[in-house]
């Protein structure tokens, strides 16, 4: 086929999706996408689409456009000109904002044609019956869904108001260098060969962390930044090796008063992007207090189940299982259920949901229903006189379930927690459509890594020591609290921050701390030491996952649905190819040698890499 047009055309354009019955009469042009096509009795019927939405368009037997308009095909692109018309009685659509007319053409032109797409996007088809290594290759189809595009609008909408909120609260956006210095946070860094200085490397950021620090000693006072970071770390649903975060760092600031702008911005965002008001302040929970009653550090709180604690009941079992773990300073802690909800519990399903406290560190999960004045369950035999009393009151009702783990303290709220979560979804008792923010404050400052038997950090090694356990950093440091903050949304964290150490004295201690020496401090992270001594304000800051943010705000399933152009769960992009080998050209340019696992190198193999 040939296009049918000869020129661009140079009429005004009517976004499709905005056509309403205070436009019939009125002369209009429309470009978009034929979304599907039809004949019927003599008249050509067809759905034009653009970003605003759908409008029918009739073109008439004996119409000049008749003759184009039996040609099209799906997807071609085309300008139609024509009238806007009220559609008849019994012939109008609900389902669309421009239901009630439709566009009488007398010209339709072709701008270009379309081959048959690899699936439809018209949406005669859902999303889900088409793989989503299909849907990413061909993403640049899959985007013309509305549904589909939804997300990035919503992420549009976020990303304006927290310019317009931070540009009004005297905020500096400042850009800072993808290319850097290989400064570990936690995750493996993306690296970069340097061709001029072989056998170099650049790193891509984790986050802006050091140099927004680096800002505020320079006198910025506040700055923020929608920025670009980058993780190598295992995927899943809500990750992405390169990912978008709100950066945000201010001056002579409390703890307080950050958090009391982001939730004031974040009210700003959520109106702008869901027309919902939200309420502040948010509530606040300590870390210790969000573990011991909802087994997460990022807990959902949009339902009422919490967990107990039932160490002091068993103070004196004579159970070995739970004798041991409290002689060895574990805790006994129990999620209760209602009868109503353990109903649904069948031994099958107990079963399962003691699988899932395993996978969560759990060596078990126990049960006790209640039966009369007692209970039944594996562990009931072992139960003394004065245990089963104390135990009503945690289920007072027959029917009530108790699930219980004893471990150490962490592994048996994260399992009893993760349960807990299950629950939440398997017996519907979230809530649609409601937005619970909270913050978590109160977080230990460095925790016991269970490899090297050492401390690493909770959040970041520049996060400041509550001053009143500073004492403690080089004496008991699992006992030193931070200032900082995590903000939860439904379950997930969106955002984390602290106020950071300001002095170099205080930040060499927190190195050594970590088990890293002056010396290799200054290896890694000189710079910024050397800065520390140049007179750095108390700072502090946070950063928000925009990624996750959107995601929750637009109801998608996975960081995917909300970045235009995602990576898919093996860190491929189906779209480019990308991750792909060098050239043989290309690895001598940069000075290097690619070798495979069995050993070969590129050149050898006369390829590009491995």
């Amino acid at each position: 086929m040939t296009r049918a047009h000869t020129s661009p055309p140079s009429a005004a354009r009517t976004p499709c999706g905005t056509l309403r019955e205070a436009h019939v009469g009125q002369d209009v042009t429309l470009k978009g996408w034929v979304n599907r096509r039809r004949d019927l009795g003599g008249l050509v019927f067809f759905d034009l689409r653009d970003r605003s939405g759908l409008v029918q368009v009739v073109v008439e037997p004996g119409s000049g456009a008749f003759g184009t308009a039996e040609r099209l095909r799906s997807e071609f692109v085309v300008e139609v000109t024509g009238r806007v018309r009220a559609r008849p009685e019994g012939q109008r659509s609900d389902r669309l904002q421009t239901g009630a007319v439709e566009v009488v053409a007398r010209g339709v032109t072709v701008l270009s044609e379309a081959k048959t797409p690899p699936f439809l996007v018209d949406g005669s088809v859902d999303a889900g019956e088409v793989s989503e290594e299909l849907r990413l290759k061909y993403r640049y189809l899959d985007l013309r869904r509305p549904e589909a595009l939804r997300p990035l609008l919503v992420r549009h909408k976020v990303i304006k108001a927290i310019w317009d909120f931070l540009d009004a609260e005297g905020f500096v956006q400042v850009e800072t260098p993808l290319l850097t210095l290989s400064t570990p946070e936690g995750a493996r860094d993306f690296v970069v060969p340097s061709r001029t200085q072989p056998g170099s490397f650049y790193a891509l950021p984790q986050s802006p962390q050091l140099f927004k620090q680096l800002l505020m000693m320079a006198g910025v006072e506040r700055y923020f930044q929608i920025a670009r970071c980058f993780r190598d770390e295992d995927l899943r649903a809500d990750r992405q090796p390169d990912f978008t975060q709100l950066d945000l760092e201010m001056s002579f600031v409390t703890q307080d008063e950050l958090l009391d702008l982001n939730e004031r911005l974040m009210r700003a965002v959520a109106k702008a992007a869901l027309g919902i008001d939200l309420t502040l302040p948010f509530t606040r929970l300590t870390y210790e207090d969000a573990m011991n009653r909802f087994g997460s550090d990022k807990p959902d709180v949009r339902f009422a189940l919490e967990l107990q604690d039932l160490s002091e009941t068993f103070a004196e079992t004579d159970f070995r299982g739970f004798r041991g773990v409290l002689e060895a300073g574990g805790r006994v802690k129990a999620l209760p259920l209602t009868a109503e909800h353990a109903a649904e519990l069948s031994r099958k399903r107990l079963g399962e949901l003691e699988a899932h406290a395993k996978t969560h560190g759990a060596k078990g999960m126990a049960w006790l229903r209640r039966e009369g004045d007692g209970f039944a369950g594996p562990i009931a035999k072992f139960l003394s006189a004065a245990e089963t009393a104390e135990l009503a009151a945690h289920a007072p009702e027959t029917g009530d379930l108790l699930l219980i783990v004893a471990d150490a303290w962490r592994v048996a709220c994260e399992a009893l927690g993760a349960v807990r979560a299950r629950l939440g979804h398997e017996l519907g008792l979230i809530p649609g459509g409601t937005y619970r923010f909270l913050w978590v404050v109160d977080f230990p400052l460095l925790e016991r890594d269970d490899e090297t038997g050492g401390y690493t950090y909770m959040h970041h090694p520049f996060t400041r020591p509550r001053e009143e356990d500073l004492p403690l950093l080089e004496t008991d440091p699992g006992r030193v609290r931070a200032w900082a903050y995590d903000l939860v949304l439904n379950g997930f964290e969106v955002g984390g921050g602290s106020l950071r150490i300001y002095d170099q004295a205080t930040q060499l201690k927190m190195f050594a701390a970590l088990g890293i020496s002056e010396r290799e401090a200054r290896e890694r992270f000189g710079f910024f030491v050397d800065a520390l001594a140049y007179g750095a304000p108390p700072h502090g800051g946070v950063a928000w996952g925009l990624d996750r943010l959107v995601m929750l705000f637009a109801g998608a399933q996975s960081l995917r649905d909300v970045i235009a152009f995602p990576k898919n769960q093996r860190g491929g992009d189906p779209l480019t190819g990308a991750p792909a080998p060098l050239s043989a050209a290309q690895l001598a340019e940069l000075s290097l040698s690619v070798t495979a696992a069995d050993g070969t190198t590129a050149e050898a193999r006369g390829g590009g890499g491995a």
